[in-house]
């Protein structure tokens, strides 16, 4: 496969990596960092470990990754654009009675898949863009 090779495969791996990021900091569901920080912090124990430590570090790297690589490829524009356009189709699904606002943490969920998807997008852009328009975008260099 040529290393400029880009499918909806490449784009759902994308995905997958960021739905994991997200998720794995913040979910309703109560097993994520946030939460896991939140009993270190003022739980009982009150006890930071290496293991809290190391998954801090991994996931803000991850996140500086991903949110650097967003900004880049669709400019704070586009991701204003980006969260508008899925803003839009959640208040189109809510009003449709697809997607109920009386359950927050059903709707927690759908706007974290929301962050992830966009965070995917992002990522993905460049590859995107060129296949739509024959375009490639190149970062600046510093001689």
């Amino acid at each position: 496969m040529p290393a400029n090779h880009f499918s909806w495969n490449s784009f759902f791996i994308r995905l997958g990596f960021a739905l994991i990021l997200v998720y794995a900091t913040y979910n309703p569901s109560g097993y994520s960092f946030f939460h896991w920080t939140k009993e270190a912090f003022f739980g009982e124990a009150m006890e930071i470990t290496p293991p809290l430590a190391l998954s801090g570090v991994v996931l803000l790297i991850g996140w500086a990754i991903y949110i650097r690589a967003t900004l880049r490829s669709l400019g704070t524009v586009g991701v204003i654009l980006a969260l508008a356009f899925f803003g839009i189709l959640v208040w189109w699904m809510v009003n449709l009675g697809l997607l109920g606002v009386d359950s927050v943490s059903v709707f927690a969920y759908v706007i974290l898949f929301i962050l992830a998807a966009i965070l995917a997008t992002g990522m993905s852009w460049s590859h995107i863009r060129r296949r739509m328009s024959g375009q490639a975008d190149v970062d600046e260099v510093d001689e």
